[in-house]
C-alpha cells in the first residue's frame, strides 16, 4: 500500500480522490492539503464520500504543513492537485517534496476524465479571469438556439458540508439560499439561473453527471481557474487573455488546455495591445496550430451610466480574478474609467479583519475590493468594509447582485460583462457545426 499526500484546494484535489484513488486498495491517502482558500484547513473529507476504505475520512490540513506530513505519516508520494498556479510555483512543491522524501506526481488529464453518456461542451480558460464564465453563458444561449436541452456543470466549489454538497442542483435562485452558498459560488450559478439554465455542481462529479444526464441531451461544462474539465469532451473551448500575454504559456494546468484546445477565443482584443494580441495567437500557432481561433471583445455595460462621471467611486471586482488570478483590475474599473469617474477609491485603510488580510496577502491590489464571501462572516466583513468607505458610489463588478446578499449605506451600480465575438468563424458557426456533426452520429445506428 502506497501511502500519498493530496496536494488542493477544495476541488480538484477531491475529483482526483473520487476517480482515481478511492476504491484502489494499492493507494492510502494519509491527507489532502489545503491553499487558496480561506477555512478549508483543520476540517476531513467525510467518510460518506471517502468511501469505505477510510472509515474516519481524510484530515485536510495547511500546505504549510507539508513536510511534517510527509515524516510524520510516512508518506510516499504527494499528488499536485489544484489549478491557476505558476510553473516555477509547481516546482517550487516538487523541491519540498522530494527534499522531504516523497515523490511528486501529475496526473494526466484524461485520467481524471469521467465519460458522459451524452456530447460534452467544455469551456475553460488559461488564468482566472480570462472571461471564461461570459463565454460560458454565451455557449449556453447559442447551444439553446440550435435546440440541445442542456445543463450546466461547474466545477467544484464546496466550501461548506461537503457530504451534504455531493452533488447540488439549482435551478432557481431560491435554490442558491437553501444550499447556504457563498458569493463565490452565487457569482457563477446566478448568472446561469438567471439565464433559465439549470446548474449541477459537488464534490462528487460522478454522481452528478449520472444525474445530469437524465434531463438532458447536452452537458456544458463551466471550468473554474484554468483547470482541466472533469468531463470527456467533445468540444474544448479555451479562453486566453492577451491582457497577461504570454501567461497561456507560464501557468498550469492553463497550458494544458491551450495545447489540448478545439477552440481558442482570445478575449478582450479592444482592450489588448496589437502586439500582446499576436504574441498570444504566435502561442497557439506554435503550440497548438490545430485549434480554431476566434478574437472576441469583452462589452461592458452599466445602467444609467451618467452616475458615474465626476464621483467618487468604489469598484468591487470578482474575488479569483483579482486575487489568485492575478489581475490588478477588471470590469468595474474599466467602466469607472469609460463612464468619466472622477476618482477610484482606495478601499485598503478601511478594509476589516478578513479582507484586511486579503490586501496583506495580495498586495498588487490598490483601488480595487476583491468580493471575498467564503462564508457568512466573511460576508459580513465585505459589507463592513464597503460600508466603511468613503465614496459616492459602489460599482459592483460581480456576476452576482450583492446588493441582494449585502445591505450598503450608500448608492450602487451594477457592471455587466458580456463576450462579443469579432471574427469569423464565431460561436455560432463552430456550435452549428458541432450539432450537425452529433446529430449525424446520433442519427447513425449503433452495430
Amino acid at each position: 500500500m502506497k501511502r500519498i499526500i493530496i496536494l488542493g484546494a477544495a476541488g480538484r484535489d477531491f475529483h482526483n480522490f473520487n476517480v482515481v484513488y478511492r476504491n484502489d486498495a494499492d493507494y492510502r491517502v494519509v491527507a489532502f492539503t489545503a491553499t487558496q482558500i480561506p477555512d478549508i484547513a483543520d476540517r476531513s473529507y467525510p467518510p460518506e464520500l471517502a468511501g469505505p476504505l477510510y472509515p474516519e475520512g481524510i484530515p485536510i490540513v495547511a500546505e504549510e504543513e507539508l513536510e511534517t506530513l510527509i515524516r510524520e505519516r510516512g508518506a510516499e508520494a504527494v499528488v499536485f492537485s489544484y489549478s491557476d498556479v505558476s510553473h516555477p510555483t509547481v516546482m517550487h512543491l516538487a523541491s519540498r517534496a522530494v527534499a522531504a522524501g516523497a515523490d511528486f506526481w501529475l496526473l494526466g488529464a484524461e485520467r481524471t476524465q469521467v465519460a458522459a453518456r451524452v456530447p460534452v461542451v467544455s469551456v475553460c480558460a488559461v488564468r482566472t479571469g480570462s472571461g471564461k464564465s461570459p463565454t460560458s453563458r454565451r455557449v449556453a444561449q447559442e447551444l439553446r438556439r440550435l435546440g440541445w436541452k442542456l445543463v450546466v456543470v461547474r466545477h467544484p466549489m464546496p466550501y461548506g458540508n461537503l457530504a451534504a454538497q455531493r452533488v447540488q442542483r439549482f435551478a432557481t435562485l431560491d435554490d442558491l439560499a437553501r444550499h447556504q452558498c457563498t458569493i463565490e459560488e452565487q457569482e457563477e450559478y446566478e448568472p446561469h439561473l438567471r439565464q433559465g439554465t439549470v446548474v449541477y455542481a459537488g464534490t462528487d462529479y460522478e454522481a452528478i453527471l449520472r444525474q445530469a444526464e437524465q434531463e438532458a441531451d447536452l452537458i456544458l461544462w463551466d471550468g473554474g481557474n484554468n483547470d482541466t474539465p472533469f468531463y470527456r469532451s467533445d468540444l474544448e473551448i479555451v479562453v486566453a487573455d492577451p491582457l497577461r500575454a504570454g501567461h497561456e504559456l507560464a501557468y498550469f494546468p492553463g497550458e494544458v488546455n491551450l495545447r489540448r484546445a478545439d477552440v481558442v477565443i482570445i478575449n478582450k482584443v479592444d482592450s489588448a495591445t496589437p502586439e500582446a494580441i499576436e504574441q498570444v495567437r504566435a502561442n497557439i500557432r506554435r503550440h497548438n496550430p490545430q485549434a480554431t481561433v476566434i478574437e472576441a471583445v469583452c462589452r461592458v455595460s452599466v445602467p444609467e451610466p451618467e452616475k458615474i462621471k465626476g464621483k467618487k467611486v468604489l469598484v468591487v471586482e470578482d474575488g479569483p480574478t483579482v486575487t489568485h488570478g492575478g489581475m490588478a483590475y477588471g470590469a468595474g474599473v474599466v467602466a469607472a474609467r469609460q463612464w468619466g469617474a472622477a476618482e477610484l477609491v482606495d478601499p485598503r485603510p478601511y478594509a476589516v479583519n478578513s479582507i484586511r488580510e486579503t490586501f496583506e496577502r495580495y498586495q498588487h491590489l490598490r483601488e480595487v475590493l476583491p468580493a471575498m464571501g467564503y462564508g457568512e462572516t466573511q460576508q459580513r466583513e465585505l459589507q463592513e468594509t464597503i460600508n466603511r468607505t468613503p465614496c459616492d458610489l459602489v460599482l459592483v463588478a460581480t456576476p452576482v447582485d450583492l446588493t441582494r446578499l449585502l445591505r450598503l449605506n450608500k448608492p450602487s451600480l451594477r457592471v455587466s460583462y458580456e463576450i462579443e465575438e469579432r471574427t469569423q468563424p464565431d460561436l455560432s458557426q463552430v456550435l452549428s457545426d458541432f450539432t450537425t456533426t452529433h446529430r449525424r452520429q446520433a442519427a447513425v445506428p449503433s452495430s
